[in-house]
């Protein structure tokens, strides 16, 4: 498979045009992948572009790509969102990183009750960088087209007002309802799915999301980690929407 490299910026180059990796990209490219002239890479822009070229020149600064074939994707409808618990540790970081991975089409933090990781003011712009950045470099290395955006930390009001809109699924160990029977393919709305802290999701915050219209489900009969429960519920969702 031909590496892949990823601007921040829209691509707005055809075929036959010459697109150009500069700063940490060009640096990760020409020093640490060690891309030759003339090796076939393909170039994305997060935002569904897509392109394979020849590599023309390299340089630590500047590497230099000839379009050979352009493509845009389009985003997958309907979303499907991971609104994931603050937790302990870098627990949420690798649920974030592997969810990425797997699929999933947008990222929201949550500041739930029982979170021991609280983002306040002075680090909610801190926390929502370095979980974009993680999501950045699993989409890289996953060769997405498109890159998940990253919003600001929630409270669970907000989440609440959300379920006007969306759809919103809890994993609860306690729920009655099995992820895989749940019926997701003719509801054209986002499904948010929730995933709360080490610990579980407050009593009071279940009552008060289930008034605003959300599910609970659960995926099996053991209990996950906050890191292992939304990636192994995108699988189930991913099978379900026919997207694996």
């Amino acid at each position: 498979m031909a590496l892949h490299f990823l601007l921040d910026a829209p691509l707005s180059v055809g075929v036959g045009d010459i697109v150009t990796l500069t700063g940490a990209e060009a640096h990760h490219a020409a020093v640490v992948r060690r891309v030759r002239e003339g090796e076939e890479v393909t170039v994305g822009d997060g935002r569904g572009v897509w392109l394979r070229g020849t590599v023309l020149s390299v340089a630590p600064k500047a590497v230099c790509i000839t379009v050979a074939q352009r493509e845009q994707f389009a985003q997958a409808r309907p979303r499907v969102i991971l609104v994931q618990a603050l937790a302990k540790g870098d627990r949420d970081e690798l649920a974030v990183q592997a969810a990425t991975e797997l699929g999933i089409d947008a990222i929201v933090p949550w500041q739930s009750a029982r979170s021991v990781s609280r983002w306040d003011a002075a680090k909610r712009a801190k926390g929502r960088a370095r979980w974009a950045s993680i999501v950045r470099e699993a989409a890289k290395q996953a060769h997405r087209a498109w890159v998940p955006e990253v919003s600001d930390v929630v409270t669970t009001a907000a989440l609440a007002t959300l379920a006007q809109t969306s759809r919103v699924v809890i994993l609860e160990p306690t729920a009655t309802q099995r992820l895989s029977t749940l019926e997701v393919k003719n509801d054209p709305r986002d499904l948010l799915l929730v995933v709360g802290p080490e610990g579980g999701i407050d009593s009071e915050e279940l009552t008060a999301l289930i008034a605003a219209g959300a599910d609970l489900v659960r995926l099996g009969d053991t209990v996950l980690r906050t890191s292992t429960a939304g990636p192994a519920a995108l699988a189930v969702l991913s099978a379900r929407l026919d997207r694996w």
